[in-house]
């Protein structure tokens, strides 16, 4: 079992939308039994995947362990597409991790769900925070959208900068473009300065996700959206093996 997060510095970069369609690739191109995990208070990843209502809010709860967290798990329209949904009590989870004062809590949690999973999902809340350690003391890959700015390139640099520092084992990072539009100068430039970089473009079809609430893989696959998703998994599962 891997456990991959999606995480940057910044909000407003693509993170959910790479964390749902990198879900779906594991499950849909790799045939692996997959559980996306949402940790964002925002519960936009698990609003796409069809939760409506988070009934009773014990997304923190699952991490205090007051719950047990399989017993939250619901299974998507995709098949082999699992998902650990969040809810308002995330809020909090920062001030929880440090008063819980345990810094591998998140990552003794997915060694419970590894029996059941091949490949788990963090679409993780934003910010260099308590939880964002807990995250990176859990995964295995972190991948990080970068929008091609100085801004965005620079919150790359400081995660990168933070991860070299920390003590232990340190996570691989693999940092994508996103919402690339090739008709901006500054897009372009940034494509050239990091050709090896994957790139997300800002495409229609990725945008109809909020609409159609689904992976772009089931309803426009062969777009240049659904072509990129595959071909990041691709990078994704190569990084992996590595």
């Amino acid at each position: 079992m891997a456990t991959i997060a999606v995480y940057s510095l910044k909000g407003g970069v693509g993170k959910t939308t790479l964390s749902v369609n990198l879900a779906w690739a594991a499950a849909c191109l790799s045939a692996r039994r997959t559980l996306l995990w949402d940790l964002d208070a925002q519960a936009a990843a698990s609003w796409v995947l069809g939760v409506d209502e988070p009934g009773r809010l014990e997304a923190q709860a699952a991490i205090v362990r007051d719950v047990d967290p399989a017993k939250l798990v619901r299974q998507t329209a995709v098949e082999r597409l699992w998902l650990l949904p969040a809810d308002a009590s995330l809020r909090s989870l920062d001030r929880l991790f440090h008063e819980l004062d345990k810094k591998k809590r998140l990552a003794k949690i997915v060694e419970g769900l590894a029996r059941d999973y091949d490949r788990v999902v963090v679409d993780c809340p934003p910010g260099l925070t308590e939880t964002s350690d807990q995250i990176l003391r859990a995964a295995d890959l972190v991948v990080v959208p970068v929008i091609p700015s100085a801004l965005s390139r620079r919150a790359f640099e400081t995660v990168a900068a933070h991860v070299t520092a920390r003590k232990g084992p340190n996570v691989p990072l693999l940092p994508v473009f996103s919402m690339v539009d090739r008709r901006r100068a500054l897009h372009r430039a940034a494509l050239e300065e990091h050709p090896d970089w994957p790139a997300i473009p800002m495409a229609s079809a990725i945008e109809a996700m909020t609409d159609r609430r689904a992976p772009v893989g089931t309803y426009a696959a062969r777009s240049a959206g659904g072509m990129a998703i595959a071909n990041l998994w691709r990078s994704v599962e190569k990084t992996l093996a590595g």
